[in-house]
């Protein structure tokens, strides 16, 4: 399960909805608007701004993001307001108390079918809320027992299938075709050890400083998935770079003024920037 914290993607560590000891299972949610597919390293501003919106709710007075779980195209899992908190998606009060919500970020036009990672995603998180908040077996969509069409039909029509995984087994496999002749043994290649740049110091980091070791860092920030760039990234410190940085140092689980986007020594030797 790839689970993504919510002090990782920018929320307070712990939510502020009201505690529930147990669920009869998991609803299933799309959000139901416009919704491009992205690079993942997007996805984290979309559970973002979510929340945000909720938040502003003029009539709705949620507490926090209104989902347990969130789940991308990318099959990463985004902590909403987690295990053991009620939700406040499913549309009443005992609505809210019967079921957990995930959430599929998923939308009415743009990125409409859920992607095998999604899907998988979504029974990872069906299955953390199980383990961690005693949620029973009853796997359903937010349509059941509420008037909308939520989560959408493609997305429905697999929960009432009962939600199975991409993989699961009885899949036949396709034979595999035997080598026409006996391959040589390879002879392993010792790899050469790879050379890290040193931290050099916060001051580096100035506006407008141009640097290959800046070019390294944000190829680096964009492996981790932590890449804020539309363009690059380049050689010049901007606000970009700290952006990415900013969230580089949320995933570390960094928060507040730790996650500032300026580089430190501890998240930079995490990094591992190589030597250019």
């Amino acid at each position: 399960m790839k689970l993504i914290k919510r002090a990782q993607w920018g929320a307070p560590p712990t939510s502020a909805a009201a505690p529930i000891a147990r669920t009869r299972g998991v609803k299933v949610h799309y959000l139901g608007t416009a919704y491009a597919s992205r690079s993942h390293d997007r996805c984290d501003d979309k559970v973002r701004d979510i929340r945000r919106a909720h938040l502003d709710h003029p009539t709705e007075d949620y507490s926090d993001i209104a989902y347990n779980l969130l789940v991308c195209e990318h099959g990463h899992v985004y902590e909403g307001r987690g295990a053991k908190r009620r939700t406040g998606a499913n549309g009443t009060a005992a609505l809210n108390s019967a079921h957990y919500a995930v959430c599929a970020l998923l939308g009415n036009s743009g990125l409409v079918k859920p992607t095998p990672a999604m899907l998988d995603g979504i029974r990872d998180a069906i299955e953390y809320l199980r383990e961690h908040g005693d949620a029973g077996t009853e796997i359903k969509g937010h349509r059941d027992g509420h008037a909308t069409s939520c989560p959408g039909d493609e997305l429905y029509a697999w929960v009432k299938r009962g939600a199975p995984r991409p993989d699961a087994p009885g899949k036949p496999e396709q034979p595999t075709k035997p080598p026409t002749k006996p391959t040589k043994p390879v002879k392993p290649v010792k790899p050469k050890p790879v050379a890290y740049e040193p931290f050099p110091g916060a001051s580096f980091f100035a506006p407008g400083r141009r640097s290959s070791v800046i070019t390294a860092m944000g190829r680096r920030l964009v492996a981790e998935g932590c890449g804020r760039y539309e363009v690059g990234p380049g050689p010049q410190w901007g606000e970009a770079d700290r952006r990415s940085y900013a969230a580089w140092q949320r995933k570390l689980g960094h928060t507040g003024k730790a996650a500032d986007g300026i580089p430190g020594k501890a998240s930079w030797d995490r990094l591992k920037v190589p030597n250019t």
